[in-house]
């Protein structure tokens, strides 16, 4: 059996791969490792790397895309299949670090449940934005907290430009991303989906960013698929 490694985003724990861990329990040994442990993605690579068995299929949403784009870079032997979820190969433009800097002192001044609204709010649409989904995401931010989410942040300014290195990669790939994702959209899927051989792309519909807990069933179906090859 497979083992497969899921890693979550940006104020995002375990919970967030919650179904996904249910729905493949017959396909694969599931295991979920955080990534908000150190303040730059070349540190969390390694953290999963040191961690995970010797070869393993690797999804990651976000913040977790990026993440998977290093280990791919340091130890493409050991990844046997890749699910980008969510995510993008660019790297932080210029306005999107200055933002990450605002909310990076607001919540260093204890402000970080007031900025949480704003951050749901870019992540998902309206419809999505209250009941179950933003609950579960208000409740997975209290347990990162301030000091994960400041990691985080630093981590996700300071990664680098994946796309030269998509063109590389020889193992089989799933490209997944929310119709109605508005922080990395369907462009920047299809992007990512161009320039790695053979990737196949999945656009779910009525889904934002949060996709493994806004379209969990949608996301565990592709992942089935990706894992069945």
């Amino acid at each position: 059996m497979t083992d497969l490694i899921l890693l979550p985003g940006l104020l995002n724990d375990a919970r967030l791969w919650a179904q996904q861990c249910t729905d493949l329990a017959d396909q694969a040994r599931v295991r979920v490792i955080p990534t908000y442990s150190h303040d730059n993605i070349a540190d969390l690579a390694q953290a999963v790397l040191d961690q995970a068995p010797p070869t393993f299929a690797l999804a990651g949403l976000s913040m977790g895309g990026y993440v998977s784009m290093e280990i791919l870079r340091r130890a493409p032997e050991r990844v046997e299949r890749v699910a980008f979820v969510s995510t993008t190969a660019r790297p932080d433009l210029p306005e999107q670090t200055e933002r990450r800097h605002v909310l990076m002192e607001m919540a260093s001044s204890g402000a970080l449940d007031r900025i949480l609204p704003t951050v749901l709010a870019s992540m998902v649409p309206p419809i999505n934005a209250q009941g179950r989904v933003a609950d579960l995401f208000y409740a997975m931010a209290a347990a990162v907290g301030v000091d994960g989410f400041l990691r985080q942040q630093s981590a996700i300014i300071g990664r680098p430009d994946s796309r030269p290195g998509l063109a590389a990669l020889r193992c089989p790939a799933v490209v997944i991303v929310g119709r109605d994702d508005t922080l990395t959209p369907p462009e920047r899927a299809e992007e990512m989906a161009d320039l790695i051989a053979g990737a196949k792309l999945v656009k779910i519909a009525d889904c934002g960013h949060l996709s493994a807990i806004e379209q969990p069933h949608a996301v565990s179906a592709a992942l089935s698929m990706w894992l069945q090859g």
